[in-house]
């Protein structure tokens, strides 16, 4: 492997000005030399196109150009990619300092690895820190059972992302839990317990604002695994694992969509399957109760304990980075 191997980042966008700046500035900013960064945009109109051209003589290829979505966007910037590793970046999303770096050292130390991944944290659409995304050094069975890991902290070898075909067209929400499936199929993942990464959580957020399509492709996707030659081993050696996790994170997507009874049937399933798992999510499973009773000034009493629990997730050092704020609103 090259010493300072070309990494190649691909941002998708469309109608994102009030976060793109930041997006790209968190690449910009990097401290490794050898960064290869290019623009899709969807034929934007709320001044997204103005903002990357300011930023173009930065860039080494950008358009904007109607798509046929976030996997169509991704796959036309990975076919123009030249990098032996290869990433992208939501344009609501931001790396942390230091991302790409500790991306490229970890695959020097695990040359069998084709993908690698960090930890993350939430920030909400003003910048400021909500949770913290840590994560294990999970491989395909967890993948398998839905542990999920969060997209903006992942980079990929490129002849990963080129032999599983890139990603599905035929998944809107699940597109990238599909490619790190395919991935840990081909050979050994890991994970680097350090901070690269912060995902915007926000009312526009796909992952927000259409919540419920996340379970459904969920359980479409538990179905693909049940029919794949090479996994149905595995899973009917971890049918309830995988089970539970498919159906535990359908609920969380459900409560989230704002259908409590729906979510509870689902942690019920999960419940049934993998009790001991499940049950770690108790704090949900009590929130969609209360919600569906009613019991509104139990959820907000609830939602104001959560938040009176908020830590500053974010270093001093931080001060300053694009997109961040080091502000509590407590």
């Amino acid at each position: 492997m090259d010493p300072q191997p070309l990494v190649s980042i691909v941002t998708p966008s469309y109608n994102q000005a009030g976060f793109l700046r930041d997006t790209l500035r968190s690449v910009m900013g990097q401290d490794y030399p050898a960064i290869e960064y290019i623009v899709i945009d969807g034929g934007s109109d709320d001044g997204s196109v103005e903002i990357i051209r300011e930023y173009a003589p930065n860039l080494a290829w950008w358009i904007s150009e109607k798509d046929e979505g976030q996997a169509d966007a991704i796959n036309k910037g990975m076919a123009r990619a030249r990098g032996e590793i290869v990433a992208w970046l939501n344009s609501d999303d931001i790396y942390l300092p230091g991302a790409v770096s500790l991306a490229v050292k970890a695959f020097q130390a695990n040359p069998e690895a084709g993908l690698v991944f960090g930890d993350a944290i939430t920030i909400d659409a003003d910048g400021r820190p909500l949770n913290s995304l840590i994560f294990r050094d999970w491989g395909l069975i967890d993948l398998l059972a839905f542990r999920i890991i969060c997209q903006p902290a992942v980079f990929l070898r490129r002849w990963v992302y080129e032999k599983t075909g890139g990603l599905n067209k035929n998944y809107h929400y699940m597109l990238d839990h599909f490619l790190w499936i395919c991935s840990a199929r081909l050979g050994p993942i890991q994970h680097v317990p350090s901070l690269w990464a912060a995902a915007r959580h926000h009312a526009s957020a796909k992952n927000v604002s259409q919540a419920p399509g996340f379970g459904a492709e969920t359980l479409r996707l538990l179905d693909w695994i049940k029919i794949q030659p090479d996994l149905v081993e595995m899973f009917e050696h971890n049918r309830r694992k995988i089970q539970a996790g498919a159906y535990r994170l359908n609920a969380r997507y459900l409560l989230d969509g704002g259908q409590p009874g729906a979510a509870l049937k689902s942690y019920w399933r999960a419940l049934l399957d993998d009790p001991k798992y499940t049950s770690r999510h108790w704090h949900r499973i009590i929130y969609a109760g209360l919600s569906l009773m009613g019991a509104q000034a139990m959820v907000r009493w609830y939602v104001q304990y959560q938040e009176s629990r908020r830590q500053v997730l974010l270093e001093p050092s931080l001060r300053g980075w694009p997109g961040l704020s080091l502000e509590s609103d407590r």
